[in-house]
């Protein structure tokens, strides 16, 4: 296929590695990160490593400052013209990396494509199509986007989607934009090559719309490894990392050269179950015998939620920094619940509801979870399975890189379940309030909708998408407040459609001399290292 919009020749050079000086000049920032990307193309997975990315390369409509809240993008403003029509006035004069106009037909596009990826992990369909949204293009500078129904968010939903050209056409896909052929945007940096595994490298798009960045050059070196990641810190070989270890926060706060930055995040760490299939994969009787699934019965993932001691999972695996979490969000997000607290430790009162469900003597299963995504990750798997088995829940911990854990923990809706019957996962609201994981995580599967795309245990209580419909079309900030909280109640209180376990607290560091605004919604950004 041709593209229009294509970077220089040789910028993106076959797949070969390339020196990384090691030490950043005045111009360059390196960055060790603790997840790369799955792909460069910012509708193929709905995941924190390939967001961080986009927001480097393209631009959204509406973006978001280090508090989630909503700033000018693409679009210099919106407004309700009616109950049911949002009208967008389009930036001019934006360019594309490779110098040609931005425009509506770009949006349109972009619009079409995100619901669209044939491989996608995790669909954006929930942002560019939920509520029933239709775009009509008025001029090139103006866009419409209209719902059946009133739909208060739809700036926020659309702050999540990421602008391609529409250039590249209906046929290109994460292959293209992962060689550089496809990855145009209007962004602050522009992709110069990325070798998997290797190096992520980006030049400052001269041409940017928006602040400028410090950096002319970014240099991302991925390495999964958290004492490898701080080694690399220390000795020079990069100026500026994530997820910095647990275990050494103490120690660096002591330490001169280094500055941390550290902030709650918005990313609620959970355990899904299957609660659509009679039988549960990975999950027999103690004797290995075929067994119905216990995951279907409430009692069942209530005694799971006892049987969990959250306080010393973060005390002991989170060294302290983490916070107990009994719904989607943490303290201070709009349309939290106040009845809602973090399950308490009580594993008699596990052992009694097993009983009372009929699983006097427990069951086998394996908890499945990455090793690479979040926070200690394979140490909370390993704690939790630990904790399950002393109630009589014999769990076996599966750990593996998150490529190969999000893969076959796709979520193909009731025709193509999960792999999985008990899994850890996270999330992070991309929107800054709960109606993001309430529609991708508990709402009720719906392709049309975008419902569930990520509802990987199937969950489902019509009530709940009853009361979550209706949030969604109350314009009223208090009553659409009070609605997602009763909608919080029923799917995580009531019914423990997913288990909260903690909320992460994420800690950057950076060598002296630079410093990081910490983001609630844990991404590292470039553009966020500053000097002093």
């Amino acid at each position: 296929m041709y593209f229009k919009k294509t970077l220089a020749v040789g910028a993106l050079a076959a797949m070969t590695a390339i020196s990384v000086p090691l030490s950043a000049s005045a111009e360059t920032l390196t960055i060790g990160l603790g997840s790369e990307p799955t792909s460069i193309d910012p509708h193929y997975h709905n995941l924190g490593p390939n967001n961080q990315i986009a927001q480097h390369i393209f631009s959204r409509l509406v973006e978001q400052d280090d508090k989630q809240r909503l700033m000018p993008g693409l679009a210099e403003s919106w407004k309700a013209i009616n109950d049911t029509t949002w009208e967008f006035k389009l930036r001019k004069g934006v360019k594309f990396h490779d110098g040609s106009d931005f425009n509506a037909d770009d949006v349109i596009f972009t619009m079409k494509r995100a619901p669209a990826h044939p491989n996608a992990r995790s669909s954006f369909a929930l942002y560019s199509q939920g509520g029933g949204k239709e775009y009509k293009k008025i001029d090139d500078y103006t866009i419409q986007v209209t719902t059946p129904e009133p739909y208060p968010l739809m700036a926020t939903d659309l702050s999540t989607v990421h602008i391609v050209s529409n250039e590249i056409g209906d046929a290109t896909w994460e292959g293209e934009f992962n060689n550089g052929n496809a990855a145009i945007g209007t962004g602050p940096y522009k992709l110069v090559k990325w070798v998997k595994g290797e190096v992520l490298e980006m030049d400052v798009n001269e041409n940017y719309y928006g602040e400028k960045p410090a950096w002319s050059k970014v240099m991302m070196k991925p390495i999964d490894s958290a004492p490898s990641r701080l080694a690399a810190l220390l000795s020079g070989d990069v100026d500026f990392i994530d997820n910095v270890p647990t275990t050494d926060i103490a120690r660096l706060k002591k330490e001169p050269s280094v500055a941390l930055s550290q902030g709650v995040s918005n990313r609620v760490i959970y355990l899904h179950l299957d609660q659509f299939r009679d039988v549960a994969p990975y999950t027999t009787a103690k004797d290995g015998s075929e067994i119905k699934n216990p995951f279907k019965d409430v009692r069942v993932r209530r005694a799971i939620s006892k049987a969990i001691n959250r306080d010393l999972i973060i005390d002991r695996v989170m060294e302290g920094v983490a916070i107990k979490a009994g719904q989607l969000l943490p303290d201070g997000f709009f349309g939290r619940s106040d009845k809602l607290k973090p399950e308490e430790y009580d594993p008699e009162g596990a052992k009694k509801l097993l009983v009372e469900a009929g699983y006097p003597d427990g069951f086998k299963t394996v908890l499945f979870g990455p090793n690479d995504r979040y926070i200690n990750d394979a140490k909370i798997v390993e704690a939790i399975s630990q904790m399950l088995s002393r109630i009589g829940i014999d769990t076996t911990p599966e750990t593996m890189p998150k490529s190969v854990f999000f893969k076959r923990g796709k979520n193909g809706g009731p025709d193509k379940p999960v792999e999985y019957g008990f899994m850890l996962v996270g999330w992070g609201s991309g929107t800054g309030e709960p109606s993001s994981p309430l529609k991708s995580l508990l709402a009720t599967y719906n392709k049309a909708k975008g419902y569930g795309s990520s509802n990987r245990g199937l969950y489902s209580n019509p009530k709940m998408v009853e009361v979550l419909e209706k949030a969604l079309a109350t314009v009223d900030d208090d009553k659409r407040a009070a609605l997602l909280a009763e909608a919080t109640e029923i799917s995580v209180g009531q019914d423990l459609g997913i288990i909260p376990l903690h909320y992460q607290v994420n800690t950057w560091a950076a060598k002296k001399g630079l410093k990081y605004i910490p983001r609630t919604d844990e991404r590292t950004l470039a553009m966020g290292v500053v000097k002093g």
